[in-house]
């Protein structure tokens, strides 16, 4: 409450759960201003003081991130341990990232930061009612008219445009929701009323409305605003995202918790095309319409079910409900306008009066079976009349699909409409508050993906994500074009397993919309549908899909990303591992991920593979590693298998082999061998090189490391493990996944080996080096690897502390002779 207005973050952008709770459990129709203080008033109270860069103050000074909510919204400043990392870096330095500071006396205003972009690579545009939202909010919104609306969403996709041509990430989803994001917070009363939007890759628009303009420059950006919606980030984020089909669950469950507690208001699911394949949608609608709950649930359907959409040989969307939706385009105007207008009818009051009335009429005038039969007619009346007159239209057997299951339909309308969109949702809301519909409603829009910007409807993939200066003209550069490119990991796993199917016609592959991101595009290219199954989003029936395929005698290569194998973890167990089914997962995106943050990092995967009998797990180190992987996968006929590897190019430094060769399950290699037996470091996957670096650094303080690469965590190697551990007096592992993965398997070879007990011989003193037990946002990779403490002299800082506890001293003068004569160190 002591920030100036003008210089300042909105707490209603920057508030924190509470204060969402507050304003959300608040009586209908009392503002949400008076929150702000109250909860200052409390948390003083209520908080012991703190320092932040400076003199000790209470939290209500500077806000909390559990009570008042300021600290979840602005970047301060940078956890201790990157600060302590930054100054002690000596294996990779990056430049320093500017950060938002709090002042050390009062007022303690959020300052700019110097350097912080505030334009981007387009050009300037007037945006004059944006200005006016100023960081407040959406209560503007709800008093323009829709004249005022157009243009404010014309202003919107211009600042989205601008803002991701800085940093780079999804766009083409983002515009075209921008007339729909402008309607729902003109109908509806946010933050009170909820808007759960479905992965929310597409929610700048909604970002650029509610609070957050002034950060919008810092999407994805390390300390700044997420790529997807994010419940701490915002109140006007009502529940998180990044994974797929979640969104009508979360809305129904918003709207039962409203009517259980008594409050009034509206929850919206807003899901997309190919959002809507997923199993976890239907179960959702079907449990909502079942008990008749009052939630809206708008289906953004822009056609693009898979990504891209159209690849190589694949011509058509996939999946049967893209048939099911399809029959209708925006450039479909005539049949779309007639739609529209039917939805602003059958939304109408005068339409549901009369709706209720012959309802009431049939109920008491004829038997429960004619009864029953007239109410049918109601349904099939709308879908003929929606469907029959109007070529174009494109609504026919959809809708009753959606009826069948308790909704009701409305639509399809042209999702560009402004005037058409804000109608159907003011009737849509009334109906619901009047009672006049008391089920579940489903408004079905037609949207053209990238609206708004020619370049991206152009494009295949509509812009979906794009880099940095994606505008801008690219320049030649002969240094550049003359030095070789290494490829994506991503590419060199399409080309060994191509390589792995030009060999044997039995290898298939599997992918769940992602044919790009998984390199299963490059398969498709090469063998066409018939050995390449895209089965949307989808990765429970992916998973089972794969084990009948296995059953069925072919070599499926389920290519799924780590996150998103989560949601295939029952079929996974039940399907594939509990019946010894070949089948071949390959992990991407394993690890720390980048700018798309915690909801997409891949830190779990060992952890909850490895307690499954049965599976093979191994992890690769590098370009060659992975090629010799796919192949080693290839020829495991009699277990199902995993391979995870992360985000990012290849070296370029190493020489692909002309054939690949098999790795034997189980059996790690020595990288580097010490000579002083005094410490082992004992790497799984792709912090190899980290721990390499590692040892050079020792090497210089008169250690000598020995470096060890697992490559399989199960079954893991017993053998290496105990050779390194009776000769070392330390051992250290190196890993990124969460606690319980790699390192508890070697542990427990340890343990039962009684390498630790020191009974007969002296123990080996074992540490391990895991991803820590919280969340780690979106940052640049090796700056989410430093915070995780997992670089190289966070290996180095390990080694010397457990070196400390057994007894070894560090020679100074060793360290320096050695310093003199090995100079800086290469990568390994």
């Amino acid at each position: 409450s002591s920030l100036p207005a003008k210089r300042a973050w909105s707490l209603r952008g920057l508030g924190g759960m509470s204060q969402a709770m507050a304003v959300r459990a608040m009586p209908a129709g009392t503002s949400s201003a008076f929150v702000v203080p109250r909860l200052a008033a409390d948390t003083a109270r209520q908080s012991p003081p703190v320092t932040i860069d400076g003199p000790a103050r209470s939290h209500a000074d500077v806000g909390s991130q559990s009570q008042s909510g300021l600290l979840s919204g602005v970047a301060f400043a940078a956890p201790a341990g990157l600060a302590a990392a930054a100054l002690r870096r000596k294996c990779k330095r990056r430049p320093k990232r500017a950060r938002c500071i709090v002042a050390a006396d009062p007022p303690y205003t959020v300052e700019p930061v110097d350097g912080d972009p505030t334009k981007g690579y387009f050009p300037p545009k007037a945006t004059p009612l944006l200005d006016s939202l100023g960081d407040e909010g959406t209560q503007k919104i709800r008093q323009m008219d829709v004249e005022q609306l157009k243009q404010l969403a014309d202003e919107v996709r211009w600042q989205v445009l601008d803002a991701v041509s800085v940093t780079g990430g999804h766009l083409g989803a983002g515009l075209g929701v921008v007339e729909l994001t402008v309607a729902l917070h003109h109908v509806f009363d946010t933050p009170r009323d909820e808007i759960c939007w479905d992965v929310a890759h597409q929610c700048q628009p909604h970002k650029v409305l509610t609070g957050r303009r002034s950060r919008i420059y810092t999407l994805r950006q390390g300390g700044g605003l997420s790529g997807f919606a994010k419940r701490k980030e915002s109140i006007y984020d009502a529940f998180g995202a990044g994974h797929s089909s979640t969104s009508i669950s979360a809305a129904v469950g918003f709207q039962t918790a409203k009517d259980r507690l008594g409050r009034s208001g509206h929850s919206v699911a807003v899901i997309g095309d190919g959002a809507i394949t997923g199993g976890m949608a239907w179960e959702a609608m079907n449990h909502a319409g079942g008990m008749g709950c009052k939630t809206v649930v708008v289906l953004n359907d822009n056609g693009q079910v898979s990504l891209p959409t159209f690849y190589n040989q694949v011509k058509q969307p996939v999946g049967a409900l893209s048939d099911t939706l399809s029959g209708t385009s925006v450039a479909a105007s005539r049949g779309l306008n007639l739609q529209g207008d039917i939805a602003k009818f059958e939304t109408s009051e005068a339409f549901q009066n009369a709706r209720q009335f012959a309802k009431s009429a049939t109920k008491s005038l004829l038997p429960e079976q004619l009864s029953s039969a007239a109410a049918k007619l109601d349904e099939y009346t709308r879908d003929f009349v929606k469907t029959v007159p109007f070529k174009g239209s494109g609504s026919g057997s959809k809708g009753e699909l959606f009826e069948q299951l308790g909704f009701y339909y409305v639509g399809p309308i042209d999702g560009h409409d402004m005037g058409t969109l804000t109608q159907v949702l003011k009737n849509i809301r009334r109906d619901h508050e009047s009672g006049a519909i008391s089920k579940p409603v489903f408004l079905h829009i037609k949207t053209k993906k990238g609206n708004g910007y020619e370049p991206a409807q152009n494009a295949t993939d509509k812009l979906h994500a794009v880099q940095p200066k994606f505008n801008v003209p690219k320049s030649p550069d002969p240094a550049a074009a003359a030095k070789p490119k290494s490829p994506a990991l991503t590419t060199v796993f399409g080309n060994s397993l191509i390589r792995e199917a030009e060999r044997d016609d039995k290898v298939v592959a599997i992918t769940a919309a992602m044919p790009g991101g998984t390199g299963i595009g490059l398969f498709e290219r090469r063998f066409g549908p018939e050995r390449t199954f895209d089965v949307g989003i989808a990765e429970q029936h992916a998973v089972t899909f794969a084990a009948g395929l296995a059953a069925g005698g072919l070599k499926p290569f389920c290519a799924i990303y780590s996150t998103f194998l989560q949601r295939g973890y029952d079929q996974l167990v039940h399907d594939v591992a509990l019946q010894k089914l070949p089948v071949r997962f390959i992990l991407d995106r394993a690890g720390l991920v980048g700018a798309d943050g915690a909801t997409h990092g891949g830190t779990f995967d060992l952890s909850f593979m490895s307690c499954i009998p049965d599976m093979m797990i191994c992890a690769s180190a590098d370009e060659v590693e992975l090629s010799n992987m796919i192949h080693t996968l290839a020829c495991i006929d009699d277990a199902p298998t995993a391979l995870r590897f992360p985000r990012g190019s290849a070296y370029g430094d190493l020489q692909m082999p002309e054939a690949p060769r098999f790795l034997e399950p189980g059996k790690g290699r020595i990288a580097r061998e010490g000579r002083d037996g005094k410490i082992a470091i004992l790497s799984v996957g792709s912090r190899l090189r980290e721990s390499l670096k590692a040892a050079d650094e020792l090497e210089k303080l008169g250690i000598s490391a020995t470096v060890a690469d697992a490559r399989w965590v199960k079954p893991v190697d017993a053998k290496l493990i105990g050779w390194l551990a009776s000769d070392h007096r330390a051992m250290i592992t190196v890993e990124e996944n969460s606690i319980g993965g790699f390192s508890a398997m070697v542990q427990q070879v340890l343990l039962d080996g009684g390498y630790l007990d020191g009974l007969g011989k002296t123990p080996v003193a074992f540490r391990s080096m895991t991803l820590p037990d919280r969340w780690i946002d979106h940052n640049d990779p090796f700056l989410q690897y430093d915070d995780a403490q997992l670089n190289c002299e966070h290996i180095v800082g390990k080694a010397l502390e457990v070196l400390k506890r057994v007894g070894v001293k560090v020679n100074e003068a060793e360290a320096q002779a050695a310093s003199a004569n090995s100079g800086t160190y290469a990568d390994a």
